[in-house]
């Protein structure tokens, strides 16, 4: 059984420590203790954790034998699984069709549960939130990637018997006077970030790109280009001569693009100045 990790809660807490003692003849014993975390690594790169989170909810207010219209709100995030630092992003839409000015949020809550002699106790607490702006009625608005940081916390602690960490991102329209229109997506903070090529391998991409290709290839298949032109010009008169540029290209179309490094076989005239003839007398006008 793996050990879950360490955790500092009001209410209860989960810490580790070891005890070294000396017995010695004759003398009190020397005792020392010393405390150390534990951290139960929780990967994100797992197509659960990376898997996004959505849901949509509806509301209508209703006053005695009066009713307005809904309040209706919508949110995603790209994923379940982030670590401290991070910041969600948010995508949502809200839509005010009520009488009343409607004001959306979102908030991170920690949610602590504690068992003990088979009962458990549960506390909540917030960890961080944003606002959005008014809405009044009629109206509708759009987050497109709103960005929640996730603050140092502690990771989630999912499989420990007697106690039990967990996170939820609460996306909802603050309604005044009446009981708020919420969406409750949840989330896991591990402990081993994000990594690129996790990502794309899950989105389908390959991790790594297709090497380009060759300059060979790409010198044979333009050779072919240009003689398919040549022979469909060609075609229009039978018994013509192949012209010189196709003999050209039919007898080098094999062969590879020069080296960078490959000396000119047909060397033009290199002029000089006069100022470096006269400093260099040695320097040739020409090679």
């Amino acid at each position: 059984m793996a050990l879950a990790t360490s955790f500092e809660g009001r209410h209860g807490s989960v810490r580790y420590w070891l005890q070294a003692e000396l017995r010695r003849p004759w003398l009190p014993p020397l005792r020392v203790k010393k405390e150390f975390i534990v951290f139960e690594h929780i990967d994100i790169n797992t197509p659960l954790l990376l898997a996004p989170q959505a849901g949509s909810k509806e509301k209508t207010l209703c006053c005695w034998f009066c009713a307005s219209g809904p309040i209706s709100l919508s949110a995603k995030i790209e994923r379940k699984g982030y670590t401290p630092g991070e910041s969600i992003q948010i995508f949502a839409e809200v839509e005010n069709c009520s009488s009343r000015v409607v004001v959306p949020k979102a908030a991170l809550y920690q949610t602590q549960t504690f068992y003990a002699k088979g009962k458990g106790k549960q506390i909540q607490q917030l960890v961080s939130s944003l606002r959005g702006e008014p809405l009044p009625q009629g109206k509708s608005q759009s987050w497109g990637g709103k960005l929640l940081q996730i603050p140092p916390v502690s990771p989630s602690i999912l499989d420990c018997p007697i106690i039990r960490v967990e996170y939820a991102l609460v996306v909802y329209v603050d309604v005044p006077g009446g009981l708020n229109l919420s969406l409750s997506l949840p989330l896991v903070i591990g402990t081993i970030p994000l990594h690129a090529c996790s990502a794309l391998s899950w989105l389908g991409l390959p991790e790594r790109p297709e090497a380009p290709p060759s300059y060979s290839d790409l010198a044979i298949s333009e050779a072919r280009r240009r003689e398919c032109l040549l022979g469909c010009d060609r075609s229009e008169g039978e018994g013509e001569d192949r012209s010189p540029l196709l003999t050209y290209i039919t007898e080098f179309r094999y062969l590879p693009p020069p080296l960078y490094s490959q000396v000119d076989p047909y060397p033009g005239p290199v002029e000089v100045c006069a100022a470096e003839q006269v400093r260099r007398p040695d320097t040739c006008l020409s090679r």
